[in-house]
């Protein structure tokens, strides 16, 4: 499925007032069922300069914006590279999602060294990340019964069941719902606004099939070929990486 991101997109990530070590887009966009008036979610890691860590004065570990352009809803999130790290290697499925979206935004040789080490941060560790995500949606769901949290809900137990059965992730619900033969047409129906009901008729197929897959998420979590935590050797590059981009600042 081909994914358009606005243009104006890199020059909205470029005014944050620090170095991007990278930007991507998350949210529907990278989910496969953004609507035509879905709002758009950049995401990125900056990098402060030396004297704003280690003084008195610091800098902010986390940027955040929301605003409007061109009639699009903006959020707009940016990490400091040391907490973006610390948050990578601590099971942190939103990250790691953020650092391998294929929408890219800006990009840069830390964000592709990033990227080189990512696949050892990938931990059986992350189904945890997956299955408090579904949690939240699934009383997301409970209090508005919007098609939106519906298909968060689902979107989350199949990547968190990718991942833990290949190691590899994979946001795309288009790619992932095959077996639910009602999901295109609920994505149909969520590209067409933003705010649809869920339609009524499906509601206990839904419920039925997100605790079906809820069991098998805690299953292949449980049968997983991946390690528990990142090998201490992954830890030590992620931390020389940090530090020589922060030393390059000096």
């Amino acid at each position: 499925m081909t994914v358009t991101v606005p243009s104006w997109s890199a020059e909205v990530v470029a005014e944050l007032p620090y170095p991007l070590v990278f930007a991507t887009v998350s949210g529907a966009h990278l989910y496969g069922f953004a609507s035509v008036d879905s709002d758009l979610d950049l995401r990125a890691a900056h990098l402060l300069p030396a004297a704003e860590v280690v003084g008195l004065r610091t800098g902010p570990e986390t940027l955040s914006h929301e605003g409007l352009r061109e009639g699009v809803e903006l959020d707009v999130v940016s990490h400091d590279l040391r907490k973006f790290a610390v948050l990578l290697n601590s099971r942190n499925g939103y990250v790691l999602e953020q650092l391998l979206s294929p929408l890219v935004v800006a990009t840069g040789p830390l964000h592709r060294d990033l990227i080189a080490l990512a696949p050892a941060f990938v931990t059986s560790n992350h189904a945890h990340h997956y299955l408090g995500f579904a949690t939240s949606q699934e009383k997301l769901f409970n209090q508005t019964g919007r098609l939106k949290a519906a298909l968060y809900w689902l979107r989350v137990l199949l990547t968190g069941i990718h991942l833990m059965r290949t190691g590899e992730l994979e946001t795309d619900l288009n790619v992932l719902g095959t077996s639910l033969s009602y999901v295109p047409s609920l994505i149909e129906l969520k590209r067409s606004a933003e705010k649809s009901a869920f339609p009524a008729g499906l509601e206990s197929r839904l419920r039925a099939d997100a605790a079906g897959l809820r069991a098998e998420l805690e299953k292949t979590r449980d049968a997983s070929h991946l390690p528990a935590h990142p090998p201490p050797e992954a830890v030590q590059a992620l931390n020389d990486l940090v530090v020589r981009a922060r030393l390059a600042t000096v």
